[in-house]
């Protein structure tokens, strides 16, 4: 058995002027033409005398124009470094070796040919052979627009891995991802650890049904046996080893070419179903109101239709919470104000107004709840009439019963005149002062009268207008 070196060295003819001696110019010359794309005799000056091209397009290139010009002078800037040593090294007696090439063309690009120069041994001409590289050039940019795209690709997956993996980290439902053939957990969520009470180190690999009391166990896996490829909203209710009563509902889907199971446990104890909470709303008795930004009304309990005397939520859902709630263009803006700078109001003292035209007082507590890109107000109305123990004062100038603080005369604030409110002000200051006056005293009137620098007259008027003492005995 022969051993071949693994660097042989290359294999010429050992008899070419018996093979080749024989051959005709005109021969050699189609050997040579067949042998490459394009084929060139310079002189030793390095100038094209003669050209050989055997493709149609290279010739559409313009290749033709090139017999009399340097061949230097035909490629580009950055390769007549290495055409000269082409021509350098041959006529040197240096071994030649394939080198590429560009060359300008019409349509901008350039245009690759791999040359080898031949010495001829006559006059310092040289053979130039060369071989057009424009489909390897395509098959390269072709492999480098495929390996940008893979690329490119992979970076989208690696991104969308990484979404996924914080939406199944940061979720707030309990998440599983099973084997679907071996039941045993291979991804779980901290969600998932929380509910069940179980570590991560121990949750992994377990069979799911380590996770379910025993009582749970064979509804559980029937369910998953029968588990279809898409979202379902079938569930199944279970009990898990740490005590919780959850809803067990599943998904199948492919990865890694294998079956899995996208499981999801949801606390049973924490479903608050839309319909009981509506139920809850139309039951309390406090009237309740929902909005959106312009105050239009999206929903109201029957307490608000009480309180309005309005015969039906569509007659309620067709206008604007302004036109019940609070005093016209006042108490509304100042809630709203509220609500957008700090986000809720507790227990703001109001009046709603109803359609016949009666008023009532009120408390108001509300909330804004951002909605996607809207927003909605709700709002609970709390009648607080009853509260009151005594009427609140009236604004009559005549003898009677006058306001007894200042809190009282604040609450008129909206309902009567500001001219009112100074003047009854002014009446509750000189009937403290006369009270003080007389309590200082002893209730002697002649030594009141000194003190608040008034006349025994005009104290005793003031007396009998404000119904304060026994005057059957006072002096006229």
């Amino acid at each position: 058995m022969t051993m071949h070196s693994t660097l042989s060295a290359p294999l010429p003819f050992r008899r070419p002027e018996d093979v080749l001696g024989a051959l005709e110019p005109a021969q050699a010359a189609d050997v040579v033409a067949l042998a490459s794309d394009v084929a060139m005799v310079l002189d030793r000056h390095g100038i094209i005398r003669d050209i050989s091209v055997g493709s149609t397009d290279l010739v559409g290139m313009g290749m033709a124009e090139w017999l009399g010009r340097s061949w230097v002078d035909t490629v580009t800037p950055e390769s007549r470094h290495k055409a000269a040593e082409i021509l350098r090294d041959v006529s040197g007696g240096v071994a030649s070796r394939w080198r590429e090439l560009n060359h300008p063309s019409e349509s901008g690009d350039n245009l690759p040919i791999r040359y080898f120069a031949v010495d001829t041994g006559d006059d310092g001409r040289v053979i130039v052979i060369g071989r057009d590289l424009q489909s390897s050039a395509a098959l390269q940019q072709r492999l480098l627009q495929v390996q940008q795209a893979v690329e490119r690709d992979y970076l989208k997956l690696r991104q969308a891995e990484a979404r996924y993996r914080l939406l199944f980290q940061s979720a707030s439902e309990a998440v599983l991802i099973l084997d679907a053939g071996t039941r045993k957990v291979r991804e779980a969520n901290p969600a998932a650890m929380r509910l069940t009470g179980l570590a991560e180190a121990s949750i992994h690999g377990q069979g799911f049904q380590a996770l379910l009391e025993p009582n749970s166990i064979e509804a559980a896996l029937e369910f998953l046996n029968t588990t279809p490829a898409a979202v379902s909203a079938a569930t199944v209710p279970v009990r898990l080893v740490s005590g919780v009563d959850c809803a067990l509902s599943a998904s199948m889907f492919r990865q890694d070419k294998a079956s899995c199971l996208l499981v999801r446990l949801t606390p049973t104890t924490t479903v608050a179903p839309a319909s009981d909470l509506a139920a809850l709303l139309n039951r309390i008795p406090d009237a309740f109101v929902v909005t959106n930004g312009e105050m239009n009304m999206l929903a109201v309990n029957p307490a608000f239709l009480d309180l309005t005397h309005l015969s039906s939520r569509d007659e309620a859902l067709s206008g604007s919470l302004e036109n019940y709630l609070g005093r016209p263009q006042i108490d509304l803006k100042i809630m709203v104000s509220q609500l957008r700078e700090h986000g809720s109001l507790r227990n703001f003292s109001t009046i709603i107004r109803g359609v016949y035209g009666e008023s009532e007082e009120v408390e108001v507590s509300a909330v804004i709840v951002p909605d996607g890109d809207q927003t909605r107000f709700g709002f609970s109305i709390r009648g607080v009439a009853r509260r009151f123990a005594t009427p609140l004062p009236s604004m009559s100038s005549g003898p009677g019963p006058e306001p007894r603080s200042v809190e009282q005369l604040t609450q008129l604030i909206g309902r009567v005149p500001m001219k009112d409110i100074v003047r009854e002000s002014t009446d509750l200051i000189e009937r403290l002062c006369i009270e003080a006056a007389l309590t200082l005293t002893s209730d002697n009137r002649a030594s009141a009268a000194d003190v608040l620098g008034l006349s025994r007259q005009s104290l005793y008027s003031k007396l009998r207008r404000y119904g304060l003492g026994n005057l059957e005995d006072a002096e006229d």
